[in-house]
């Protein structure tokens, strides 16, 4: 199984994992030609695409769906709330309606020989999923847009072999930085999106011997930093009270914003 983020920030995210046979992407929010480019990179082409499972509907997300759907005819799957969403941004344009596939949180299903578990996250949008995603064995997850996190997310994000998890913004930078007060809320809120130490705490709690790789993603260009998110993460570890673990004990990187990351072999 491989993993690799194509691009993740608040610019734009597209996430890749597969097998042998099946590959999907999570998210198509950077343009066609980036996506073909990163596939190419990876030994593979649009045509060898199964799959895109769209966590919501903002435009960081879907920017480029319509032209890599349209132009390969791949299946979208998302939530019947995202889809309809996605069917009302112009930006998108018209997209075939039979690409469409809907789907539920917390109710599994198969892409080829992957085993996709869509789980629900709190973000403000029509009904925004993340993805833990298996085959055989092997389990990754992609984990962005949520104000908060519980049990529930803990459990769902439990025994992987790799994920990516939002790390948004450092608290102080959003606050005193250039944002208007109604949208620093909105980040700081349940529905917003996961600062750097609580990306470090819901890490606390997921980490185990066989976490082989953690990439942090979704990084806010105006309110973080690469390596501010880095170090933060990894103090939140090494203090956390929920494991013995220390930052050092694993793998961490950020995925990048504008280029391909390291893809993994799971």
């Amino acid at each position: 199984m491989r993993f690799c983020a194509f691009a993740s920030g608040s610019s734009g995210n597209c996430i890749y994992t597969g097998s042998e046979s099946t590959h999907v992407l999570v998210d198509v929010g950077i343009s066609g030609k980036r996506v073909e480019n990163a596939l190419n990179d990876a030994g593979l082409t649009g045509r060898d695409l199964s799959g895109i499972l769209i966590t919501h509907e903002h435009a960081d997300h879907i920017g480029g769906l319509g032209v890599i759907s349209r132009k390969y005819g791949i299946p979208i799957y998302a939530s019947e709330a995202t889809i309809e969403a996605i069917k009302k941004d112009k930006a998108t344009g018209v997209i075939d309606e039979s690409l469409f596939v809907p789907i539920v949180s917390d109710k599994k299903f198969l892409i080829g020989d992957l085993t996709i578990n869509p789980m629900k996250v709190s973000h403000d949008a029509a009904d925004p999923l993340a993805y833990r995603i298996s085959c055989e064995s092997k389990r990754v997850a992609v984990c962005t847009d949520l104000g908060n996190y519980d049990e529930y997310t803990v459990d769902c994000l439990s025994n992987l072999d790799a994920v990516l998890l939002e790390s948004n913004h450092d608290i102080k930078m959003l606050q005193v930085g250039p944002y208007p007060y109604p949208l620093k809320q909105r980040i700081l809120g349940n529905r917003g999106h996961l600062s750097n130490e609580a990306s470090g705490r819901l890490l606390s709690r997921i980490l185990h011997d066989g976490m082989k790789r953690v990439f942090l993603g979704h990084l806010s260009q105006e309110n973080n930093l690469p390596d501010l998110a880095y170090e933060a993460v990894r103090l939140e570890i090494t203090m956390s009270q929920d494991n013995s673990y220390r930052g050092d004990d694993f793998n961490i990187s950020v995925a990048k914003r504008s280029e391909p990351s390291e893809m993994i072999e799971i």
